[in-house]
């Protein structure tokens, strides 16, 4: 739905409530869907993905980054989406495996699933939720073409590592783990080119990030908040 959240996101101010967020989807109807059912399911399929809702990390992260970040979006949309989404956390990380130029079809995803999750899905469901993860991954660009899937390179950008990283700290990642979350697995380079991105994101001023050798620290003063960082430290 990278689509749909892009032109929410242009709809409402930085500052916007959830109640604002929903405001434009139902009642004013900024991603003009036809009908008012079909705005709230949309509405609920947002929230489901990505909070909206700015008293969310996640959400509040991603929609900080968003905006300083216009070439990172689609990665930064996909690390909010894993955070958020079991299955797509749990699926992606096969179509990665695949090496670039190889062929990922949909029928290799839900034999996948159908492995890892058996006697959970229907014939109909595994077909749909493959298409649904391949054209997610698709649009984050792990994957090119349309009947016929490629895997791709993706390119992460300053602002979608230093989500990647929020959502690794917030997770309770500390150092060098930092850059072996699923979220920085998602940047799809190597470990030395997302510290190099990293170390960009804190020159930019949107991070705080240092390193020595494989000392590492990093800090979000303008994102994480002090209740919050508490509660991030506890479960370290």
């Amino acid at each position: 739905m990278l689509a749909e959240l892009g032109l929410l996101l242009d709809a409402c101010p930085e500052d916007a409530g959830q109640a604002d967020y929903r405001q434009a989807v139902v009642d004013l109807n900024c991603l003009a869907k036809r009908s008012t059912s079909t705005r709230a399911l949309t509405w609920g399929h947002l929230v489901d993905l990505y909070g909206v809702n700015p008293d969310q990390l996640v959400f509040r992260g991603m929609r900080w980054f968003w905006t300083k970040d216009t070439e990172g979006r689609p990665l930064i949309a996909l690390s909010a989406a894993l955070a958020r989404d079991g299955l797509l956390s749990s699926i992606a990380p096969h179509v990665w495996a695949a090496p670039v130029g190889s062929t990922v079809s949909r029928e290799s995803v839900e034999t996948f699933m159908a492995g890892k999750f058996p006697d959970r899905f229907s014939p109909a469901t595994l077909k749909s939720v493959a298409q649904n993860i391949n054209a997610s991954l698709t649009q984050a660009g792990h994957l090119a073409g349309r009947a016929r899937k490629q895997r791709e390179q993706a390119r992460p950008t300053a602002g979608s590592v230093a989500y990647a990283l929020l959502l690794g700290h917030a997770s309770g990642a500390r150092g060098p783990e930092l850059f072996q979350t699923r979220f920085m697995k998602a940047q799809d380079a190597p470990v030395g080119v997302c510290i190099g991105l990293a170390e960009d994101a804190a020159r930019k001023g949107w991070i705080e990030f240092k390193r020595v050798a494989d000392v590492m620290e990093v800090a979000f003063p303008r994102l994480i908040r002090a209740g919050e960082e508490t509660v991030i430290r506890e479960q370290a």
